[in-house]
């Protein structure tokens, strides 16, 4: 089993940073996928970026070149650093770990006025 605990998030103005941590632990033999998702009130949740093992990243066309996801191996941990945010940022945001199976951890509001 793999527990995930997120933290970082928050109320900020459109236009700040956050940064946002999700540390795994348990029994944990290798992480291929990490990645953030998120989802708004109402709408669908969505794949905000992923990087791989390798450290190969994606994003969301709508988060380009503002976020940026990266990974510690030796901590099991990921990052999402969110800069120049906006209200339609406002969402939970999750972290995802894949291993042989992949886990979700319990999310954490990012709330950005404008």
């Amino acid at each position: 089993q793999v527990q995930l605990v997120e933290s970082g998030g928050g109320l900020v103005q459109a236009g700040g940073s956050l940064r946002l941590s999700c540390a795994a632990s348990g029994s944990i033999f290798s992480i291929n996928v990490m990645a953030w998702y998120r989802q708004a009130p109402g709408k669908q949740r969505e794949l905000v970026a992923h990087i791989t093992s390798g450290g190969s990243t994606n994003y969301a066309d709508s988060v380009k070149g503002r976020f940026t996801i990266s990974r510690d191996n030796a901590k099991n941990t990921v990052y999402l650093q969110m800069n120049s945010l906006k209200p339609e940022d406002t969402a939970v945001y999750y972290c995802v770990v894949v291993t042989s199976q992949r886990y979700w951890g319990q999310g954490t509001q990012v709330t950005v006025s404008s």
